[in-house]
């Protein structure tokens, strides 16, 4: 069954036809504004609500619920209706609370040292289902309001383009959030970073690099055989003339492989021409990729590096990496415990 949240204001009010017309403001208030399930949206009548809740039932089961860092990070495995399972990240930080969504079960992108790539595609998820992540999140978040969603959960984004763009406008239009708050990452689908720069949202966009030659770009992004660097920048370039807005580019630090001096150097060159941000990332362990993540001391020598030669360049805190719930790291087929969990409302 679908999602309520794959309705748009016009498709809800013809659901509503029967009902009095201020019941539609009542429903998207609760649904949108409120983040409630419908269950909880006791300004419409209890049948509404039973009608309503009977024809519309959540698409997630919560399998799995973990928390670590003092309870400031929170994981959900959630089930799908196909049987395939996806991941959620809650991070509450100073001053924000974040939401990292899964676009798609599994990924096809393969890239060697996450374990999401490993794991492989199971498929795409739809607008309700990216929807119902959001909104779930939301209410665990509470009474604190979810600021920030972000696309860096299972799956490559531009992958699953139209429900990605469509996600996004429901956001922003019926959210309210803005282009501080929305982030879509992506590992460089050249073509569609081009057609999201002529959509008019507002979102930051951050490209997971890695590396800033072709050679370890391939072995590390296997799309890198496909859109190579130098394509690569054409679409960033693209993105920033089109949008007018600076893009990030994420660094997941390997011990030997791209935390070289070398690297600093190729890195440096890249960002400046893009005047783009760096995001170095300390990179976490995953089963399928034994190699390590560089030592503290070395994240900040590159940083370092990079900031001598003119790039702003930062190092993200690591939160999640006792319950797999960090960067790279998601992969619902080995974290999973079976443990069913009931998800409150629809």
């Amino acid at each position: 069954m679908a999602s309520i949240y794959e309705y748009s204001k016009e498709e809800l009010a013809d659901l509503l036809v029967d009902e009095p017309r201020y019941r539609l403001d009542q429903l998207f208030q609760g649904l949108w504004a409120d983040a409630l399930a419908i269950g909880e949206i006791t300004t419409i009548p209890k049948s509404l609500r039973a009608r309503l809740t009977d024809a519309f039932p959540s698409s997630l089961e919560v399998l799995d619920d973990v928390a670590s860092d003092h309870g400031s990070t929170r994981k959900w495995v959630f089930r799908l209706e196909d049987g395939s399972t996806i991941e959620t990240v809650l991070m509450r930080y100073e001053g924000r609370v974040t939401v990292c969504v899964s676009s798609q079960a599994g990924c096809a992108m393969g890239c060697t040292f996450c374990a999401t790539g490993q794991m492989g595609f199971s498929g795409h998820l739809s607008v309700g289902q990216v929807l119902e992540q959001v909104m779930f999140a939301a209410r665990a978040a509470a009474p604190l309001r979810l600021s920030n969603v972000v696309f860096m959960g299972m799956g490559e984004p531009l992958e699953n383009y139209r429900v990605t763009v469509q996600v996004l406008r429901r956001l922003h239009e019926y959210r309210g959030l803005s282009a501080r708050h929305l982030t879509v990452s992506t590992v460089g689908v050249a073509p569609a970073i081009e057609r999201l720069a002529r959509e008019g949202l507002p979102l930051t966009l951050a490209v997971s690099l890695h590396a800033a030659n072709d050679e370890t770009r391939n072995e590390l992004v296997p799309l890198n055989r496909r859109y190579p660097l130098e394509r690569l920048h054409r679409a960033c370039a693209t993105w920033i003339e089109t949008t007018g807005r600076r893009l990030s580019f994420e660094w997941a630090l390997i011990d030997g492989v791209n935390d070289t001096d070398e690297a600093i150097e190729e890195l440096a060159e890249y960002a400046t021409s893009l005047h783009a941000h760096v995001n170095l990332i300390p990179l976490n362990p995953t089963p399928g990729y034994l190699v390590r993540g560089s030592s503290a001391a070395r994240v900040i020598e590159f940083r370092e590096g990079l900031q001598r030669r003119g790039v702003n360049a930062t190092v993200r805190n690591t939160r999640g990496r006792s319950i797999a719930a960090a960067c790279g790291q998601l992969a619902s087929v080995t974290n999973a415990r079976r443990r069913s969990i009931p998800v409150r409302g629809a």
